[in-house]
């Protein structure tokens, strides 16, 4: 799919795509194995005028679906990094950095366009517009992020909104995409967007502790990267429930070094980091009950499917990378 004519471009938007560079795929894994969990006793569908409908067509539509929110995905993460000034992204040089802001920004754009191509041939209106509401809120979650006034960054109920903008809407989109694609009932899609959607905040709840417990080689990226960007997660919001004048600091921001070192302190005084892991390991549930609440089936290939989906909120929430 990620195909142009102009070398440097074509350079540019392989750059994360490429062997060892190529990230977890952990959406990838997630919407095929949403799809195995979903494809059963589902009625056949009418004909269709778009030709074939058979189940080969529809794991090809289900396949190309999972590509299409990779490349969304990738698009998001070459954007942010020129805007955070990043100089690493899985362990390598970011893009921003190697081949320049202008370049990076137009290949995140151009992954998108090509995402847009490969998502109008599969030929579902609601997809289309689950998956376009999907790119819209990774836009509405990062401006949350550079415009919120130092009041709103201090709420954990704004925090856990513009988490779910930015990392959870996606996935949590795809897996509804998933599960329309499959020709399954309103109930069933909404039982995968809630699976999606929770496993993405127990995720991003996790990365955020491993900002400040893991190291750079283990995350890809350098530890403490929020803090020192100014942006205020989890562990450092529930810290400051137990102490009311780190709130001061964050008011104060971070571009003074010594207010990073004071909020460290004051984080390893108490429960942040483990307040963040218990609210990560409620979503990691809630990600399961949602599986373990589709429609039942004998089908052994699909019960497998949707005990490695359970089996992964547990890796999601146990990870130290």
């Amino acid at each position: 799919m990620v195909v142009a004519t102009v070398p440097n471009l074509a350079s540019a938007a392989e750059y994360f795509f490429q062997i060892g560079v190529e990230g977890k795929r952990f959406r990838p894994t997630v919407l095929l194995l949403m799809a195995t969990a979903l494809n059963v006793h589902v009625p056949e569908p009418p004909p269709s005028p778009w030709g074939d409908t058979s189940t080969t067509d529809l794991r090809n539509r289900q396949q190309s679906l999972a590509a299409i929110t990779e490349m969304m995905h990738v698009a998001s993460l070459l954007h942010d990094d020129v805007l955070d000034d990043a100089e690493t992204r899985r362990g390598i040089g970011s893009l921003n950095i190697v081949m320049g802001n202008k370049l990076s920004v137009l290949a995140g754009d151009f992954l998108l366009s090509r995402a847009c191509v490969a998502l109008a041939s599969l030929k579902n209106t609601e997809v289309v517009s689950l998956m376009a509401t999907a790119v819209e809120h990774l836009v509405t979650g990062e401006t949350m992020q550079l415009t919120t006034s130092s009041e709103k960054r201090c709420g954990m109920e704004y925090y856990m909104q513009k988490t779910y903008y930015k990392t959870a809407s996606l996935i949590s989109n795809s897996c509804k995409s998933i599960a329309l694609l499959a020709g399954q009932s309103a109930e069933v899609a909404m039982l995968a967007f809630e699976y999606g959607k929770n496993l993405g905040l127990a995720f991003q709840l996790i990365d955020d502790v491993l900002d400040f417990t893991g190291t750079s080689a283990s995350l890809g990226k350098g530890s403490l990267t929020d803090i020192q960007h100014g942006i205020v997660t989890a562990p450092i919001l529930f810290a400051a429930d137990e102490f009311p004048q780190l709130l001061e600091i964050l008011d104060q921001g971070f571009d003074n070094p010594e207010n990073v070192d004071t909020a460290l302190e004051y984080l390893s005084k108490s429960r942040g980091i483990q307040k963040t892991r218990e609210l990560a390991m409620k979503h990691a549930d809630l990600a399961a009950q949602a599986i373990d609440s589709l429609p039942e089936t004998d089908d052994e290939v699909v019960r497998k499917s949707r005990r490695a989906l359970v089996e992964l909120t547990q890796i999601v929430i146990t990870r130290n990378k």
